[in-house]
């Protein structure tokens, strides 16, 4: 047989040999990875302590007592400490007229930190960054935030921009999935992820109950993370995306409208929360669910589900109804739950709802008590508390649900890839966590509002009131 006919002969299998080898090398460079992330840790003459919260009440002209008992009720309960963080302006006594520069220095005192520090410990330049995407929901500005950054590092004239606006809290994992989508189409990527939000511009400063509300669970923060396909990368990455789903109900006009940056009927511009949020919320979650149950969990919970199910069913068309409803569960599938710390009420409802233990949200609480609701960044300081507390294995699966405005619930599986126990944002108070109390010191210290007269209220008397620190 000649050479020819040897070739002829061979050039079928070499051709299946070259596809699936193209198949396989395609797919090794279309994983996500998660290369570092920087939280954001404010200055410390940015914290909101007890007695600042009750002078920048006091400094509200259009509070009276009802509002007082219900911010007071709000902040006990809320679940959040001393030690969160708030815009420069506030304590420069500008919330009434915050600027337009004010929201952008609130920006770049985040961008600057986070990122420098991000790049630094990569030993990644900006020029190497191959895409950017900014959500910031409240703030727009023009050059867009994006811009500002590419001009503050100058990078490369054909750097990818996104730049998302009102997105909500669950916008992080937005952005994730616009990297996931470039990775599956490019080789070799490198992306940069910010996520914030800008309160400058959205304190409340009138008396509508279902928007002051926002201004006790809302604080400063924000988070840059790196993020790459490049499997030179794969060593050192933090993380691995193993999948991702979002889910919008924005075409129900309830789910729509429970969450809302509008206006007073005075004009003032604020962050709506309605009553009917926690059902919103439920809603999305079940959907949420739905859809990422069959992708992360092992087929044999998902049978056991299934006929616990039928059973309960054909026992309920018979009296006796028989029982509590199935729960799946999803520790078969998931080590590590990274839940929004969209408030104490949000945390409690997903603990219940998947039937977890106190250790899979003491994260999550914790957080809310350090640095309050910080929007979409909040679950990346969620994650850093369970790696300041070294429960991050390599091979865990890391299970993040999120919420947002719209009304959307976005969650995603992440593998670790390695050992995680790097110092971070938790380094210098990680000590003091767990905390069996996480009562703050607000009724102590306006505890006697609730006994106050309406005809002789006064709250130009809180000075005199308050327990000196």
């Amino acid at each position: 047989m000649d050479i020819i006919s040897i070739l002829l002969y061979c050039f079928p299998l070499f051709y299946l040999i070259s596809s699936i080898w193209k198949i396989i090398d395609r797919k090794r460079h279309q994983q996500c990875y998660i290369v570092d992330y920087e939280c954001y840790k404010p200055t410390s003459d940015r914290m909101l302590n007890t007695k600042f919260c009750g002078e920048l009440m006091r400094r509200n002209t259009e509070l009276g007592l009802n509002e007082y008992k219900f911010l007071l009720k709000a902040m006990v309960r809320s679940g959040i400490g001393e030690q969160t963080y708030a815009p420069k302006m506030i304590f420069d006594g500008k919330e009434n007229c915050p600027s337009h520069d004010d929201a952008l220095v609130e920006m770049d005192d985040f961008f600057h930190v986070s990122i420098d520090r991000l790049l630094k410990r990569t030993r990644v330049s900006p020029q190497e960054i191959d895409v950017l995407v900014v959500n910031i929901s409240m703030l727009a500005c023009i050059p867009s935030l994006s811009s500002r950054i590419i001009n503050h590092y100058k990078m490369r004239e054909d750097v990818k921009t996104y730049n998302l606006t009102g997105m909500g809290c669950s916008a992080s994992l937005v952005s994730i999935n616009i990297v996931e989508s470039i990775f599956k189409a490019k080789k070799n990527v490198n992306a940069l992820v910010i996520t914030s939000e800008s309160l400058t511009p959205n304190w409340y400063t009138g008396n509508d109950k279902s928007m002051i509300l926002s201004n006790c669970l809302f604080r400063s923060g924000g988070c840059a993370i790196l993020l790459s396909n490049n499997i030179a990368h794969k060593n050192k990455a933090m993380l691995k995306l193993k999948c991702l789903v979002r889910t919008h109900h924005g075409a129900k006009e309830e789910s729509y409208n429970c969450c809302l940056q509008t206006e007073d009927s005075r004009g003032r511009t604020g962050f709506y929360l309605g009553k009917n949020l926690p059902k919103a919320a439920t809603r999305a979650f079940v959907d949420n669910l739905k859809q990422m149950a069959p992708k992360i969990l092992p087929i044999r919970e998902l049978l056991r589900f299934v006929i616990l199910t039928y059973f309960k069913k054909m026992s309920s068309q018979s009296p006796p109804k028989g029982g509590a409803r199935p729960v799946i569960n999803f520790k078969t599938g998931v080590d590590h739950f990274c839940l929004h710390t969209g408030g104490k009420a949000v945390i409690d409802g997903i603990k219940q709802s998947l039937n977890l233990i106190e250790y899979d949200v003491e994260p999550s609480r914790m957080t809310l008590h350090r640095f309050g609701n910080t929007s979409a960044s909040s679950l990346w300081y969620v994650l850093g508390y369970m790696e300041a507390k070294k429960r991050l294995k390599k091979g865990d699966k890391l299970f993040m649900i999120s919420f947002g405005a719209g009304f959307k619930c976005n969650s995603a599986l992440w593998e670790v890839m390695r050992d995680l126990d790097r110092e971070n944002v938790w380094e210098d108070c990680i000590a003091e966590y767990p905390r069996t109390n996480l009562t703050n010191p607000f009724m102590e210290k306006y505890g006697w509002i609730n006994d106050e007269d309406p005809n002789t209220f006064n709250k130009d008397d809180y000075a005199d009131y308050v327990i000196p620190e």
